[in-house]
């Protein structure tokens, strides 16, 4: 077994996994990030994508995240998402929620005018809308 480290995925409503992990990857704002033991302290936000863990009994888990931070630090990883759902629970309509809440989102900061915000919410749409591309593909 590859050396572990604690692992825990939390959303507004709760706990979602909590365990030791061998391997954990993050959609960061950067690029999707593998994290193994004793990698180097790291705050990222993330952007929509899947947070998968291999954990140390074998399994897997992944889950959809809509954004939030991750935590990484030399023995433990903690993911705080704004969203979340396993990638088993994540149907079409599930979706198709996250995705009208991002246009309604781009479409409230435009009217706005703060182009740093209408940069920001039509980044984070262009974002969801491939990951859905990449989704109904695979």
């Amino acid at each position: 077994m590859a050396n572990a480290f604690k692992f825990e995925l939390v959303s507004p409503e709760s706990l979602l996994l909590s365990g030791d992990a061998e391997i954990v990857t993050v959609p960061g704002a950067e690029g999707d990030m593998g994290i193994l033991a004793n990698h180097a302290p790291l705050m990222t936000s993330l952007r929509p994508g899947m947070v998968s863990a291999k954990l140390a009994d074998g399994s897997e888990e992944a889950y959809f995240v809509r954004g939030g931070f991750a935590d990484i630090a030399g023995e433990s990883v903690t993911v705080l998402a704004e969203f979340a759902v396993a990638k088993k629970d994540l149907t079409k309509e599930v979706f198709a929620e996250q995705l009208r809440l991002a246009k309604e989102d781009a479409e409230r900061h435009e009217a706005s005018g703060d182009d740093e915000k209408i940069t920001s919410s039509r980044a984070y749409l262009d974002q969801l809308t491939h990951l859905e591309s990449t989704l109904t593909t695979a």
